[in-house]
């Protein structure tokens, strides 16, 4: 407990007021962040970079400034705004207290790897999702967003890779684990006085939030892992850290990749069949299981 009154505020319309907030700030942005690309790089190139042609001189630049400034401030800002003004709670909404087992920190890095063929497992189910005749469309917006991402990835120097490991790995992280598991998950605990829901539904809108609907499930159970990690912690960085794993290996790897210091693809998603799958089941529940000893000796899912 934080000692703190709870706000007066109904945790629906708290929900209502964080979107409406969220899409606010977001629309705000994205407005800042053309007209910064603009000044610094001038119309031409960022009409070339919306319409991705990112062969452009300035192009990637212009897509750098245009997610910083519209997409990852402005969820920050929300979160801020949200737990210092709206309900006035942050410790609560933001969960950035450091008092825990920092033996959690290893077992979240551990959690963290030996999901991977788990994680898998459920892309390729994905994969053979069909979408709707009418919902076609996403997968063409889905593959102009996989073209952003590796021309954002692109990393011909060390230089690159500390700055994508830096924005992409930690500074992501931070920005939506405070928004999703700090806000929202908190939301939902007190709309629903149901922990385990409260993080369902937390990682179903996390997942939706990145409209990838070939990598929802996956996405899906990485949200599901952090919320439990912010439940029985009541820390929100085990679950930035856990994020940052996430989000910094991929980068490292890729960066690998690139250079031909690895063979393998961090992309291709068969890397282990299903005798590693259902191992990757085994352990991360086993995992689990001590992380929620370590982290709560009273009652699970201890959200205050």
């Amino acid at each position: 407990m934080t000692g703190k009154p709870h706000s007066q505020l109904h945790p629906a319309l708290q929900f209502l007021i964080f979107i409406g907030l969220a899409i606010a700030v977001i629309l705000i942005g994205n407005l800042i962040g053309a007209a910064i690309a603009i000044g610094l790089y001038g119309l031409h190139t960022v009409m070339e970079a919306m319409h991705l042609n990112l062969t452009s001189p300035g192009a990637i630049k212009t897509l750098w400034v245009v997610q910083i400034a519209g997409t990852t401030l402005p969820i920050l800002a929300a979160a801020l705004f949200f737990s210092f003004v709206i309900v006035k709670e942050p410790l609560t909404y933001l969960r950035y207290r450091v008092k825990f087992p920092w033996v959690l920190m290893l077992l979240v890095l551990v959690i963290m790897f030996v999901s991977a063929p788990l994680i898998e497992f459920l892309s390729i189910l994905n994969e053979k999702m069909v979408l709707p005749h009418f919902l076609s469309w996403m997968r063409d917006k889905e593959d102009e967003a996989q073209k952003i991402t590796e021309a954002m990835m692109q990393m011909n120097t060390v230089w690159d890779l500390v700055k994508d490991v830096l924005l992409i790995g930690l500074l992501t992280a931070i920005v939506e684990e405070f928004m999703f598991r700090g806000c929202l998950q908190t939301i939902f605990f007190r709309w629903t006085k149901n922990g385990h829901a409260a993080i369902w539904v937390t990682a179903i809108l996390f997942s939706a939030f990145h409209m990838q609907f070939f990598g929802f499930l996956p996405r899906m159970m990485l949200g599901v892992l952090f919320g439990y990690f912010v439940a029985w912690s009541g820390s929100v960085w085990t679950s930035v850290w856990a994020h940052f794993i996430n989000n910094g290996t991929a980068v490292i790897a890729t960066y690998f990749f690139q250079h031909k210091l690895i063979k393998t693809n961090p992309d291709d998603q068969h890397l282990f069949n299903y005798t590693g799958y259902i191992f990757s089941l085994l352990v991360v529940v086993l995992l689990f299981t001590i992380y929620k000893n370590v982290a709560t000796k009273k009652s699970p899912l201890a959200e205050h």
